[in-house]
């Protein structure tokens, strides 16, 4: 049986430790009303005088990019706590705890969300809500579905996560594989440009990848774009990606392992 013990002391730890950095936090809230306010300046000039485009409004594209950044602030991943502890050798020592190695990374992961969500999401959201107004959830059925679908929408993050950290067993420095994951996320995902004004084509490919499970699929439910029906399957698609993914990110642990040599001390 598992011992959940380890994994939430680690998770308030890392809690603890981010409201140690007062300045930093305060700086990461101001990053985050900046970047939605930009956002909200650039799509209000571009619709003008009108109050939808092909049907989609200011408020929808408002609300899209407000919960998108916002959620994303939330989900903000440590895509190098895997590479760093394989490049100074620690990594000896984690695999000696008596803890799972990729545990530990969720429970930090989820340690820095829940503290991003209270400090950094809620300010950001009542900050958006008094100056920007976004649109309200269809219901309070939908906003539970939502609810729902943004902790999958953060597994599928999680696992792609995992998945590329697990390839610093065979290259030096991932960087610029994270940095490739990052763009595909912040353009396909559809928090910058919202998937509703992508040619048909491409959002029938984007459908098809685990970007708009990640933010997107949250957000078309909370907005009731969606039926119960079309829900189900979106939330099926977002598991199937998060076990699919991480099963990936698994065999490269395995396999890496297999191979690790660690020299110094």
């Amino acid at each position: 049986m598992i011992k959940l013990a380890p994994y939430l002391a680690y998770a308030k730890k890392c809690f603890l430790g981010r409201s140690a950095y007062r300045f930093d936090h305060l700086m990461n809230i101001l990053s985050t009303c900046l970047q939605i306010f930009i956002f909200w300046g650039i799509y209000h000039a571009l619709y003008g005088e009108n109050t939808e485009v092909d049907g989609i409004t200011l408020p929808m594209v408002a609300t899209n990019f407000v919960l998108s950044m916002g959620l994303g602030a939330v989900f903000s991943t440590n895509d190098y706590f895997f590479p760093d502890k394989i490049h100074d050798g620690s990594i000896a020592t984690e695999l000696l705890r008596p803890i799972s190695v990729p545990g530990r990374m969720i429970a930090e992961n989820a340690g820095n969300a829940l503290f991003n969500l209270i400090f950094r999401f809620t300010p950001a959201l009542v900050l958006s809500i008094l100056i920007i107004g976004i649109s309200a959830p269809a219901g309070v059925g939908m906003f539970i579905l939502f609810l729902i679908s943004v902790l999958l929408g953060y597994g599928v993050l999680w696992a792609i996560s995992f998945s590329v950290q697990m390839t610093a067993f065979w290259f030096v420095n991932v960087w610029s594989i994270t940095t490739i994951k990052n763009v595909f996320i912040n353009v396909l995902s559809g928090s910058m440009i919202p998937l509703w004004f992508m040619p048909g084509w491409m959002k029938g490919v984007l459908y098809l990848t685990p970007f708009s499970s990640i933010y997107f699929t949250p957000v078309q439910i909370y907005l009731g774009q969606l039926t119960y029906q079309e829900i189900a399957l979106k939330c099926a698609v977002q598991g199937m990606w998060i076990i699919l993914i991480y099963l990936a990110g698994d065999f490269l642990w395995k396999k890496g392992q297999k191979k690790l040599v660690v020299q110094g001390g």
